[in-house]
């Protein structure tokens, strides 16, 4: 449980908040509702960030070993070639964006945040089905209610911790 006053850890049965001095008077706080999903959506993200460059990685090896070396299959039109590298450089870069930036939100750092809505937003129509889940879920548990000053105020915690 957490301190009311500074978002401080509690263990059980203190009476005052060995931070800020806070008195606990005789119940604990419950975590919010963003605090309880932002450690998994951190972890999803970085798991579906994984999958991306797990994807990036296969396309380059797949380019070496299945097309031998070159990136245009035998009797294919020459615009595959530059089609599979730009899908291949495309799943690399938001591979590590969703990494960083799943991260960054299980820290609670204030650039996360924006990043990741960004991220869910393009993941929507492009990624079905396990990115536009991913998406819904992320939208919902950063723009719903009072949210953003939530995160705010937990960021601002985190960072003083």
């Amino acid at each position: 449980m957490f301190c009311n006053n500074c978002g401080n850890e509690l263990q059980v049965n203190q009476a005052i908040c060995p931070r800020c001095s806070a008195p606990v008077a005789g119940r604990y706080v419950q975590r919010s509702r963003l605090e309880t999903h932002l450690s998994v959506l951190g972890i999803l993200w970085i798991a579906y960030s994984l999958m991306h460059l797990l994807g990036g990685v296969v396309l380059f090896f797949v380019r070496d070993w299945v097309f031998g070396g070159g990136w245009v299959p035998p009797n294919a039109p020459l615009f595959v070639g530059g089609i599979l590298h730009i899908i291949a450089i495309v799943l690399l870069a938001t591979g590590a964006v969703g990494i960083a930036a799943g991260v960054g939100l299980m820290r609670a750092e204030l650039w996360a945040r924006p990043l990741i809505i960004a991220l869910a937003i393009v993941s929507l129509p492009l990624a079905i089905p396990f990115g536009t889940a991913l998406g819904i879920y992320t939208l919902w548990v950063l723009l719903s209610g009072n949210s953003a000053a939530e995160y705010e105020r937990l960021a601002a915690v985190r960072a003083g911790a």
